[in-house]
């Protein structure tokens, strides 16, 4: 099958023919028909994941047709249109049987604890616990552009953020995980203020149903510009981009009581970040919390909204590329340049 392989990080990738996966005797087999290209593929690419190792191949916002299936899988068939969260658990340990396999500690990441889809075949473990059938309906390369980015947020706005409809949600970032946030909070009746230090990420933002948008390159306080906007600050906070100082915004510019989630991945000096204990924990009794992925159990739910109308995933998607095009996506995450989701839809080339 044709990959495309990173020999070293930081570097140029080569699309190569490299063999294919053999099948799990619990897994399947997947053609791969579309695969995103994330700012998480960015870091495994720069060196800052420690779980990936070379040669590798990242990838891990697929989607495809099964084309085998092991013998010890139940719930699948060849022909079937399928997905996966990126963080597939054993299916078997306490955290998995309890619904969260997001924080199973025998957990593989597709893409980098092992090779991912930036080919046209992909090796998915535990079928049957992992695995998840894509509607008739989502095309290929909208699932794919959904990927880890809808799921992320989902759970982080819905499950953990526990937003209602009427609070004021913010959003700090507005990459595709940020957007993906702010077209959730939009869905569930709340009102969004979408941050960002792009205009156009921000008219993205509007289009997918943020109240209000706020630029804050030449702010100096943006957690009183929050609250301002806010009538007294968000009822939940998102941090979309993993970055001390929008972590910082993200915290000041909560109401008392109020809520955030960290979805965005901290790295390097960003590991750990000065926090007004008294101030904002204590006195104005936030909470504070992480998210990390989706289960597959709840994909139904985010399948529902969009067979609902509430959600349309297909408009994340901005740019639809070759898989040998994949590392000029990656080097535009250096500047941080465009909007929306780039998606790979052509594996020949």
């Amino acid at each position: 099958m044709k990959a495309l392989v990173m020999e070293r990080f930081d570097s140029t990738l080569s699309l190569e023919t490299v063999d294919d996966p053999d099948c799990p005797h619990d897994g399947v087999v997947v053609r791969v028909m579309a695969c995103g290209v994330c700012r998480s593929d960015h870091h495994a690419w720069k060196g800052a994941d420690p779980d990936v190792a070379l040669p590798h191949v990242m990838g891990h916002e697929f989607a495809g047709v099964i084309e085998e299936v092991g013998a010890d899988v139940h719930g699948f068939a060849v022909g079937d249109r399928v997905t996966a969260p990126f963080i597939l658990g054993c299916g078997h340990c306490l955290d998995c049987r309890s619904g969260d396999p997001t924080t199973c500690n025998q957990q593989q990441v597709i893409g980098f604890t092992g090779w991912g889809a930036f080919a046209e075949r992909l090796a998915v473990p535990r079928a049957d616990f992992n695995l998840v059938h894509l509607p008739d309906a989502l095309g290929f390369d909208a699932a794919a552009g959904m990927g880890c980015r809808v799921t992320t947020a989902f759970r982080a706005v819905v499950d953990r953020g526990n937003l209602r409809p009427g609070e004021w949600l913010t959003v700090h970032g507005c990459g595709g995980v940020g957007l993906s946030a702010v077209m959730i909070g939009a869905a569930l009746g709340a009102q969004v203020l979408a941050i960002d230090v792009k205009d156009d990420a921000l008219a993205m933002a509007r289009q997918l149903g943020a109240t209000a948008t706020l630029n804050v390159a030449d702010l100096d306080d943006v957690g009183a510009a929050v609250r301002a906007a806010t009538g007294g600050g968000a009822h939940l906070s998102v941090e979309a981009l993993g970055v001390t100082a929008t972590f910082e915004n993200s915290v000041r510019g909560l109401r008392k009581l109020g809520r955030h989630v960290q979805i965005g991945m901290p790295l390097g000096p960003h590991e750990t970040v000065p926090l007004q204990l008294l101030e904002l924990v204590y006195a104005r009794q936030i909470s504070i919390a992480g998210s990390r992925g989706m289960a597959a159990r709840r994909f139904p739910a985010l399948f529902g909204m969009i067979a609902a109308g509430r959600l349309d995933v297909s408009s994340l998607v901005t740019g639809r590329i070759a898989l040998g095009q994949a590392e000029n996506a990656l080097r535009a995450m250096d500047r941080f340049q465009g909007a929306g989701v780039t998606v790979i839809t052509d594996f020949t080339c």
